[in-house]
């Protein structure tokens, strides 16, 4: 059985993580990768149901976790309900290349366990409030990408995107950030040019940019 990239997506509640993957999966789709979702939630399969009920992937490619604790032991503590998850699609479909990992919402200092992930994303969003930066929670810090999301909401909410981009760039001057809207698609492009360079997705399919 070959290799499958596992991309995970974390971040705080609300900050727009489903609606990354609901983004990514038609993208990922176009570009000729063979795609699945499993979701983490604490007691609900809401997320994942979400995700079914969009029409933008085959629902049987989308499962739940249910961590029944806080969302982070699941994807860094103990990631064996997902790996188990991962296993299960990857027999169920068996060209399966690339699989979303969406985390529970959580705090700033969520991480993935890179025995689960080989790449993960942390969303945040500008109407949670433009400091968050300057808070440099591990998970802004550690990420292999951070997406600063909603910067349409930005001026109706007072946050300096200036500002953000700034301190993005002090806390992680090695690491990329990208400045989205993901309700409108602005900036998915360039999520999707940084997923197929640093996870190491494959470029040479049909439509890959």
């Amino acid at each position: 059985m070959h290799d499958v990239v596992r991309i995970g997506i974390g971040g705080p509640v609300g900050s727009g993580k489903t609606r990354l993957v609901e983004r990514l999966v038609p993208e990922l789709a176009a570009a000729g990768l063979d795609v699945a979702v499993i979701t983490n939630d604490l007691v609900t399969d809401e997320d994942a149901q979400r995700v079914r009920r969009s029409g933008i992937i085959d629902p049987a490619r989308v499962l739940a976790v249910e961590t029944g604790a806080c969302p982070h032991t699941a994807i860094r503590e103990d990631p064996s309900a997902n790996l188990a998850a991962v296993d299960t699609l990857r027999v169920r479909f068996p060209a399966l290349e690339v699989v979303l990992i969406e985390s529970g919402g959580d705090n700033l200092a969520a991480t993935f366990t890179s025995d689960l992930v080989d790449y993960w994303i942390f969303v945040i969003d500008t109407a949670a409030g433009d400091d968050i930066p300057r808070k440099r929670g591990i998970g802004v810090l550690q990420a292999d990408l951070l997406l600063v999301n909603k910067t349409d909401l930005a001026p109706l909410v007072g946050a300096d995107l200036y500002r953000m981009r700034a301190d993005c760039a002090a806390a992680r001057p090695h690491k990329p950030t990208v400045f989205t809207d993901l309700r409108s698609g602005a900036g998915l492009e360039e999520v999707v040019d940084r997923l197929i360079t640093g996870a190491m997705l494959p470029a040479t399919v049909p439509g890959a940019r």
